[in-house]
């Protein structure tokens, strides 16, 4: 199938709608909405003020930014000026900040709302073109309004075709340095295009982006795909202003990380006792209004599509939210695959606990080993300046994904684990972590879970409760000793765990136990962790503030 390339769509839309709604930025409590032809107009600016600073068809450019209205326009003037975009999150440290726009070769970098400004002002030096959004943020040598004031709209745009490069995505991995995903325009189109076919939301599509845009489920689930089901999309101001724009925009299509699903949980739980919540449920007099109450305090009371993507998710939590009428799709997808490449689209309730079906554009198989390897229009072809590495993730044609999978009858791929994850005890016995972990999501006290055990007699868990219980340590061991002795009613016996480990602080980008993706950092985990993980545990449930004393 040949696909409309991106930057042709947004010039069809700008041509068929100019004075219709698109972006909607909120600053100060204030929103600010930019039509099409606002953005197009600016986009032509922003790209004209590259051109004239000496970069050329080809070039590479950075973004360094937490979301926002000008993150959308600059990707469109880097695609008016021929020029390739390499985003980077606006978490990333130093050394990544420096590895990426070295390795990129990028001639320029704009920068945007950061929570910290440290990386990017020690990272970012005076032989690269700087530009500010306009936003408190790191020192920049040029400034987005002066530059909107300054050019002129560019009147020749780029042409680009189905094979150039269109971004450069460093994948932001649980080791080593990030490499860059060279992603051309048929592939983000062919991606882009089927994500709007899969779950139709209507005429009125209201989505909030607010995962990293670095990311390219962002991208290519959000941004991308607003250029060919037209909508408007909202930005948020801050994580404290977060519910509040979330209620503003309220969203017809919504997709999130299970981590925010399971705050989402625990938000509601900490109101509403679980025992409490089902009776009503099952109380026909009583249920339309509690759902409608719980939907409205989330924001949800319009959304019609739920996504969960970037890790896995437990299938507990997708039925615990089931009952209230808010059916996640979960889908699959990595930086290779140009975004989501599988999912539960349409909702199909027979399908929770699976990651679905392939998307329209990809065929999908498994290995002799029970790995995933995929092949289609919307994967990649190369790492940038990496032929060993690409040479190693294909095997005849087919992308190697590095995900152990199992293919049900019905035709859907249900994740086991990755291949690298599994560890072998003691014993001699290998244990894929992931299935276990999925099954704590019975436990919704529990918000983030990992498995390890590598050399041990037997593997253990390591937990963080949400902050609505954390504080409350007697309350939840009795709670997270049935959870053991459920989860290991269900396992064999090299499987089974020793004990619960309960961490004292959540895993964050910020402590560098998780990913930007909000993916475990198993070595990282596995090393902050070690001594424990070398003890003797005596009791079942123990908890790391107490190892530290003992």
């Amino acid at each position: 199938m040949n696909y409309k390339l991106p930057l042709q769509q947004f010039i069809e839309n700008v041509a068929r709608h100019p004075d219709k709604t698109y972006l909607h930025q909120p600053q100060d409590r204030v929103w600010r909405t930019l039509t099409w032809a606002q953005v197009d107009d600016q986009a032509r600016r922003i790209a004209s003020g590259l051109l004239a600073h000496g970069l050329e068809a080809g070039d590479r450019v950075a973004i360094l930014a937490k979301n926002s209205a000008e993150w959308f326009v600059v990707d469109f003037a880097i695609m008016m000026a021929g020029m390739v975009s390499v985003p980077i999150y606006s978490t990333a440290g130093e050394a990544t900040i420096r590895h990426v726009l070295s390795h990129s070769g990028s001639k320029a970098v704009f920068i945007g709302k950061l929570d910290s400004t440290d990386a990017a002002t020690a990272a970012i030096g005076n032989d690269i073109l700087s530009i500010a959004f306009p936003y408190p943020t790191a020192p920049a040598r040029e400034h987005w309004n002066d530059w909107l004031e300054r050019y002129e709209p560019l009147q020749e745009i780029a042409n680009p075709g189905p094979q150039d490069t269109f971004t450069l995505v460093y994948t932001s991995g649980s080791t080593g340095l990030p490499k860059g995903v060279v992603l051309t325009h048929d592939n983000v189109a062919a991606s882009a295009y089927i994500a709007t076919t899969l779950n139709p939301v209507g005429d009125d599509l209201r989505v909030v982006s607010y995962l990293p845009l670095a990311h390219i489920t962002e991208r290519c689930v959000i941004e991308l795909p607003s250029l060919y089901q037209p909508g408007d999309i909202y930005f948020t101001e801050s994580l404290a202003t977060f519910v509040e724009d979330l209620k503003h925009a309220r969203p017809t299509l919504f997709v999130s990380v299970p981590r925010l699903w399971a705050k989402f949980q625990a938000q509601i739980l900490s109101k509403i006792p679980d025992d409490a919540l089902r009776a009503m449920l099952d109380d026909p007099a009583q249920r339309d209004g509690v759902v409608s109450m719980i939907r409205e305090g989330l924001g949800f009371a319009e959304t019609r599509v739920f996504g969960s993507g970037s890790a896995p998710i437990s299938p507990s939590i997708l039925k615990w939210f089931a009952r209230l009428g808010i059916n996640i799709s979960e889908g699959w997808g990595m930086t290779e695959t140009s975004g989501l490449a599988c999912g539960n689209n349409p909702f199909n309730q027979d399908w929770l606990g699976t990651i679905g079906v392939p998307v329209p554009c990809v065929e999908m198989k498994l290995s002799e080993e029970g790995e995933m390897l995929i092949r289609g229009a919307s994967i990649f072809s190369e790492y940038y300046n990496n032929p060993e590495a690409t040479a190693e993730s294909f095997t005849d044609g087919w992308f190697r994904t590095g995900d152990k999978a199992e293919l049900q009858a019905d035709g859907s791929f249900k994740i086991t684990g990755r291949v690298k994850e599994q560890f072998k005890t003691a014993k001699g016995k290998y244990v894929s972590p992931v299935p276990i972990e999925s099954l704590f999501g019975v436990n919704p006290e529990i918000e983030q879970v990992c498995v390890l055990g590598s050399g041990r007699k037997q593997p253990l868990v390591l937990v963080v409760l949400n902050a609505m219980v954390r504080p409350r340590q007697a309350d939840a061991q009795q709670r997270l000793e049935e959870t053991l002795a459920q989860v290991n009613s269900q396992l064999e016996s090299h499987q089974k765990l020793d004990a619960v480990i309960v961490a004292s602080h959540p895993w964050s980008v910020e402590n560098e136990l998780l990913t930007p993706t909000m993916k475990l950092k198993r070595d990282k985990i596995e090393e902050h962790f070690r001594r424990y993980l070398e003890t003797e545990l005596s009791a079942p449930v123990v908890w790391e503030v107490d190892l530290e004393s003992a």
